[in-house]
Parts: C-alpha cells; sequence; structure tokens
C-alpha cells in the first residue's frame, strides 16, 4: 500500500494526505486497512454519519455526544482507534481517555492505536506526533509533545487523571446488562469518576458509542440529560429518517430499510432475531430496549404436545432448584423433567414442594429411579451442595451447576429457544397453571424456582456435543 501510495504523482500523493487529515471518514477507512488486514472494507452511509459526529466533536462543535448502534458495525474503529488518533495527529498535545467494559478490551483498541501512529503513512500525514518511548506502557502512551491517551476499564481508578476528550466504548457487557447491581455501578461510576476528569467541563468532550442493552443502562441515564447529541443507528429503520452524513449533507433512509445491507440484509437480520430472541433484538438491533415490566417470556411462544411424549429423546434430565432452607416464605424446591429430540425440548413434569433437607434428598433419589436414572441437574449451592455430597456418597451421579449470572440472565439467555418454538409443553398438566403464573411474572413474581430450573436444564441441554454433525466445545 505504501509504495502504491508513493508511486503515485506528487500532487495526488499530496492530495490524498490532505484528505486523510481533514477528513475523518476518509481516515477511518485506511485505520481500517492498517488495523484490520486482509478484510475488506465496505463503506456505508452509516459510517460518514458517525464520522461526521465525532468530527464535531473534534471541532468543539457538539460537546456531549452519544451514538447508538448494533454490534459489529464499527463503532470501535471509528470511535476508540481512529478518532484518537486523528485528534492526536492533528493536536499532539490532546489528552484523550478512553474506557471499555474490560481492561482487556481497552488494552487492545490502545495497541490498534499504536499499529496507526507507528506505521509509515501516519509518519507522513502527521510528522510532528510521535508516540515518546519513554512512555509507552500497555495502557497508555505519551506523545513528544506531551499529549497521551490512556486506556481504563469502566470502573477503573482514575484519581490524579483528567483529559479534554473522554472516550466510553461499550461501557457494559450484554450478559451483565440484566443485573441491576451491574448497571448501577456503570452509570456511578460515569457519574462519580469519569464525568469528573474533564480538563475542562465547558468546553471539554465526552463520547458515549455503544449498543442498547436495558432500558436502565448508560444511555437510559444520559437521555435524561440535558445537552447531549444523540444519533441512534437501529439495524432496521422503525421510521423514515434524514440522517446528518458531512457539511450539508444528508442521508435519507426509509421506513424498514437495513443499516448496511451490503453486511447484514433483512434476511440475515431476521435470522439473528430467531436466534437471539425479539426481546435481545429490540435492544441490540434496533436500540429499543423493552423496560422489565414488559413480560421476559409470552406464554404464546411455548409449543405444546398431546398426551405423553413418546419421542425416541437422545437424553433426559431432571432439574433441580433447591430451597435455601424451610420456611414458610422460603422458596420451593422443584425439579422439571426434560426430554430432548434433536434440537427441541419437551417438558415431562414438574415436582413443586417445600420440604425438609431429609424429605428431599428421599425425594430427589425417588425421582431419579422414576425416570429412569435420567441425568441429574443440582446447583451447587444451599442445601443443592448437601445433596450433592449425599448422592455422590451413595454412588448416584449427580452434575453440579453453578451459574455464572444472576436468575434474570440465566434465563434471557434462553428465552430465544422458548420463542423460536423450540420448547414443548403439555397441553394438560396440573402444574401448568403454577407454572405459567410464575414465568408471566417473572422477574417480578414472589418465586421463581420453577423459572430457574427450567433455564438450568435449557442451558445444559443445549450444550455442545460430541456426535453426528455435532462439535465438541
Amino acid at each position: 500500500m505504501t509504495a502504491t501510495i508513493l508511486s503515485l504523482p506528487v500532487e495526488q500523493r499530496l492530495l490524498l494526505d490532505a484528505t486523510l487529515r481533514s477528513d475523518l471518514a476518509a481516515f477511518v477507512e485506511k485505520v481500517f486497512a492498517c488495523v484490520a488486514p486482509g478484510h475488506g472494507f465496505v463503506p456505508n452511509w452509516h459510517i460518514d454519519a458517525i464520522c461526521h459526529g465525532l468530527a464535531q466533536v473534534a471541532a468543539g462543535r457538539i460537546k456531549r455526544l452519544m451514538i447508538t448502534m448494533p454490534p459489529r458495525y464499527l463503532k470501535s474503529i471509528c470511535a476508540s482507534v481512529a478518532l484518537p488518533t486523528w485528534l492526536l495527529g492533528r493536536d499532539p498535545t490532546r489528552r484523550i481517555i478512553c474506557a471499555s467494559y474490560a481492561q482487556g478490551l481497552a488494552v487492545k483498541h490502545a495497541n490498534d492505536c499504536r499499529t496507526v501512529m507507528n506505521s509509515d503513512w501516519y509518519q507522513r500525514i502527521f510528522p510532528a506526533t510521535k508516540i515518546d518511548p519513554a512512555k509507552n506502557s500497555e495502557d497508555e502512551f505519551i506523545t513528544t509533545a506531551r499529549g497521551f491517551r490512556l486506556a481504563t476499564s469502566v470502573g477503573g481508578v482514575l484519581l490524579g487523571r483528567g483529559g479534554n476528550c473522554l472516550i466510553v466504548d461499550d461501557p457494559i457487557k450484554p450478559t451483565d446488562a440484566m443485573s441491576v447491581a451491574k448497571r448501577e455501578a456503570v452509570i456511578e461510576w460515569y457519574r462519580n469518576t469519569l464525568s469528573t476528569r474533564l480538563d475542562n467541563k465547558l468546553i471539554d468532550a465526552i463520547v458515549v458509542i455503544m449498543q442498547r442493552l436495558h432500558v436502565d443502562d448508560l444511555i437510559g441515564y444520559l437521555l435524561e440529560q440535558e445537552g447531549w447529541t444523540h444519533l441512534n443507528l437501529a439495524a432496521i429503520a422503525e421510521t423514515d429518517e434524514r440522517i446528518a452524513i458531512g457539511p450539508a449533507q444528508y442521508h435519507t433512509r426509509r421506513i424498514g430499510e437495513a443499516l448496511h445491507p451490503e453486511r447484514e440484509p433483512l434476511d440475515l437480520l431476521a435470522r439473528i432475531r430467531s436466534e437471539i430472541g425479539s426481546a435481545t433484538f429490540a435492544a441490540q438491533y434496533q436500540q429499543t430496549p423493552v423496560p422489565d415490566g414488559g413480560h421476559m417470556i409470552n406464554w404464546d411462544w411455548f409449543k405444546w404436545y398431546d398426551g405423553p411424549a413418546a419421542l425416541p429423546f437422545e437424553e433426559t434430565v431432571i432439574s433441580w432448584d433447591t430451597a435455601m432452607k424451610q420456611t414458610e416464605l422460603a422458596d420451593y424446591s422443584v425439579a422439571t423433567v426434560w426430554g430432548r429430540f434433536c434440537d427441541f425440548y419437551y417438558l415431562l413434569d414438574v415436582v413443586r414442594l417445600k420440604l425438609n433437607y431429609p424429605d428431599l434428598r428421599r425425594k430427589v433419589i425417588e425421582m431419579y429411579h422414576l425416570w429412569n436414572k435420567s441425568t441429574l441437574l443440582i446447583e451447587d449451592a444451599g442445601s443443592g451442595t448437601s445433596l450433592l455430597q449425599d448422592l455422590h456418597a451413595e454412588r448416584i451421579p449427580a452434575i453440579a451447576i453453578r451459574p455464572e449470572h444472576d436468575k434474570v440472565v440465566r434465563m434471557a439467555a434462553q428465552s430465544a429457544k422458548i420463542e423460536g418454538g423450540a420448547v414443548f409443553l403439555p397441553r394438560r398438566a396440573p402444574w401448568l397453571d403454577d407454572l405459567r403464573s410464575e414465568i408471566l411474572a417473572f422477574p417480578h413474581g414472589t418465586h421463581d424456582d420453577q423459572v430457574d430450573s427450567i433455564s438450568q436444564a435449557l442451558s445444559y441441554l443445549s450444550r455442545p456435543r460430541l456426535g453426528l454433525g455435532l462439535v465438541a466445545a
């Protein structure tokens, strides 16, 4: 590439270099080729819209910019790699702080910035901007003009540090977004730590770029604050839109149009919606998260079977969610029994009782033999830990399940299977009404033991498996 550029006539080379110095969208394309070699750059108007907004920040016309958009649409290359290097190229005294949800991701973006700034083409167009070898650590580099780019994770300490451009790129993981505590921690960190780090709160800038994950995520908080400019890019347009893509330039987007049809056309977006579920798609792709007051699971999503299921199940499991203790207000101990046929899941039975520990132990063993020694899944917490020890002592195999996330996150991860028509319930069962009430009330109902047993079973049954057409994890 460098040889090709140098072979151009001087006038063309100078024009190209001037364009890269002045046009952030052109600079992004050059950065993409530098940090993602071998991947073809596919131009699209949404990249121009992002770059126009970021260029407005660089020019001081926008002080607070939020951009919401689906994953994998070049937001990090634009905001965390191209923007800092372009700012430092134009002014090597700029002081930039970049934050992402994890330090490893923040460092990856920092390393991409180094790759760009050390390239021959960057040094040619911005000869005054050089990284000082005396201060070039994994999470921070300083220019010889004393500007810097500092990488940190959301929640990281910034005592004594300040900057004139703060960039927040994906501040929370999708798997953490259903946790109230983790969402609130991000907002508290932004409010009490990051937003206080501006050198001059009147003229300096903050950029937040992310996919929506929850109605109460950081963007939900910022939408209630004054002074923010919002560029919202849904995967599928829900209204006709006129979006600025440059000075006095606009893109007209019609309702129903895909954001970048060359990469993700409407039929592919429909498959993604089917795979991840409509609630997750509404948040991450449409930027319209559903409030918690809305039901996570729609009862109409379930499929139905008549009479005793007689399919040749490939495996059956008994999924136990055991109560911590036996009190009037304690949760029930619940077992759900499941059969898997191909990638379809059949709920065969539900047992829901308040039991003391000896009775619980007897009931677990009884059901194990009743269901032909099906695989036992037991959450390794509370009474389940003692139960696992006792069962193993009696040589009854049981699998200890140690959840990584809370109940809401675990059920959200399984909702796409239900919405996609892969989960079957019997048309008639004495426990069906109680199950329906709990599912429709979740996550705000009094009890969630049946829901937890269901998400545990579906997670296990959909694990990667060895066998014909299946690949081990």
